[in-house]
């Protein structure tokens, strides 16, 4: 992982990245250099003799005077005020494309706080390379950007400085949910995911940062009545878990949630087999489970003065013997009884057992929200780049999307039409797990429902489509697991 700092003295590294924008001109571009002084007219022209044009992810390396290589990154259209994102973007392709050097400068154009945290953000997040797992292959692997500098005339100011020390969080947090959905299901199993987390919070400073830790395995879950989890994980061999973490802070805590992660660690569709095709991607379905978790360790990092109590139920859905079958019965915690109409509906039946867990405890909630990658529907309402918001309170909803917008990740609300859950009855239990297959994203989100008080500001984040990046790199977002839902969540809790 990158180390980073920010600075207001000379320029020390050997490369040097600016910005580069379109102006109203056709075919005219701009230097964005922030506060420092470059030849721009020189620059300007090798840049257009190399037919750049300032567009979004667009990265232009040519030779420096003053420094051994100068990288222009595509801000897109020419602004007074770019937008946060835009400097995130710009700043993650540029650290992506530096992969195989050892530091960068960053001078882009920063005129507040809050520019300089995305500028560090979008450095930092960039910088990622997951190669664990290669073997003959791993030495022609370019290395991560190792170092990281901006440039800002206000770097002594102890915002500033906090900014970078809150883009090195997420960034390594972000880093770590990317790490888990990346690694293979063979080696991220309900158990070693457990696992992880205890290690990580031990390195976090446990008990002294505020962090507990409990694990129920799969005799603890029977036992308790958690029948979605064991009902999803008793077709494999690698036995389901229930991952509790708690993050209470210092003093008084202003406001208490609760999240709730899918974490199916690799989803077959169990005897509702999935197509070959595709399947691959599966590992990524404990994507909101990595986040949640996470999340939590970033937000006992910052010390934000909110307790979270998260859950991630965690199962393989596997066909065997022993697999649930479609007509099956099973009983939630708490008691209400489910018709496992479809056991490739696995998702909804454990975040239902986490849900109402998550209520059970005698200390109130101010919300609880619950992370997924659960429907394909998401996927082909929204695509793959931005997520769903479905709940049962406007005013949480609203919140939660403007700090989404402010962490620059891209959630979209849908609504929960009523008249879809009739689709959802059951002639032999209190409900069923499909329903309608038109509006399949509206109706997973009618069933989350049903296990959550009414009372309670409930959101349910479908993240299907961002979860796992299948296509090109882009920005600060890489191939595999981009992390997505993190950042909206420790920014959410900033702003508690």
């Amino acid at each position: 992982m990158s180390t980073i700092k920010i600075s207001d003295g000379l320029l020390t590294d050997d490369v040097l990245v600016l910005g580069l924008a379109k102006t109203s001109t056709k075919g005219a571009i701009a230097i964005e250099s922030g506060g420092l002084a470059v030849d721009t007219k020189a620059l300007l022209a090798a840049l257009s003799d190399m037919g750049a044009t300032g567009s979004v992810d667009e990265v232009i390396k040519i030779p420096g005077n003053s420094v051994r290589l100068m990288v222009f990154t595509g801000l897109g259209n020419k602004s007074s005020s770019y937008s946060h994102e835009s400097l995130r973007r710009a700043a993650g392709a540029a650290s992506r494309a530096l992969a195989g050097t050892s530091a960068a400068g960053f001078s882009l154009p920063t005129k507040g706080v809050r520019d300089v945290s995305a500028v560090a953000e979008g450095a930092a997040l960039g910088a990622y390379l997951f190669n664990e797992f290669r073997g003959s292959s791993k030495d022609e692997q370019k290395l991560a950007l190792k170092r990281v500098t901006i440039y800002c005339k206000d770097a002594k100011k102890p915002d500033h400085q906090a900014a970078i020390v809150r883009a090195k969080i997420i960034a390594d947090y972000t880093f770590m949910v990317r790490d888990l959905i990346n690694t293979p299901p063979s080696h991220l199993t309900p158990t070693s995911f457990a696992q992880k987390f205890t290690a990580a919070i031990k390195q976090a400073g446990g008990i002294k940062s505020g962090l507990k830790i409990s694990i129920l395995d799969e005799k603890q879950l029977k036992a308790q009545g958690f029948g979605g989890v064991i009902g999803v994980g008793q077709g494999s061999v690698n036995p389901p878990r229930l991952v509790h973490i708690s993050y209470t802070p210092k003093g008084v805590a202003k406001k208490r949630y609760a999240f709730v992660g899918k974490g199916i660690t690799f989803d077959t569709g169990g005897l509702a087999l999935k197509p070959a095709l595709g399947m691959e991607a599966m590992k990524a379905d404990m994507s909101g489970a990595a986040a949640v978790c996470a999340a939590t360790l970033a937000i006992a990092a910052l010390k934000l003065p909110v307790a979270i109590e998260t859950w991630a139920p965690l199962a393989e859905n596997m066909p065997s013997d022993s697999a649930t079958r479609p007509s099956d019965v099973i009983t939630i915690f708490g008691g209400k009884t489910v018709e496992v109409l479809n056991p490739d509906a696995e998702g909804r039946l454990v975040l239902a057992d986490a849900l109402v867990k998550a209520q059970s405890g005698k200390k109130t909630l101010d919300g609880i929200i619950d992370v997924a990658t659960l429907t394909g529907a998401q996927v082909v309402a929204l695509g793959t780049r931005t997520g769903a918001v479905m709940t049962n309170n406007a005013d949480f909803s609203t919140a939660f999307l403007e700090a989404a917008s402010r962490s620059g990740e891209q959630f979209w609300p849908m609504p929960l039409p009523i008249e879809l859950r009739d689709s959802l009855d059951s002639p032999v239990a209190d409900i069923a797990n499909r329903g309608d297959r038109n509006g399949g994203m509206l109706v997973a989100g009618l069933f989350l429902q049903e296990f959550v008080a009414p009372e309670l500001p409930w959101l349910h984040l479908d993240i299907a489509g961002p979860a796992f990046n299948t296509s090109t790199a882009h920005g600060y977002t890489p191939l595999g697991g981009t992390g997505i839902a993190l950042r909206s969540l420790v920014t959410l809790v900033e702003g508690a």
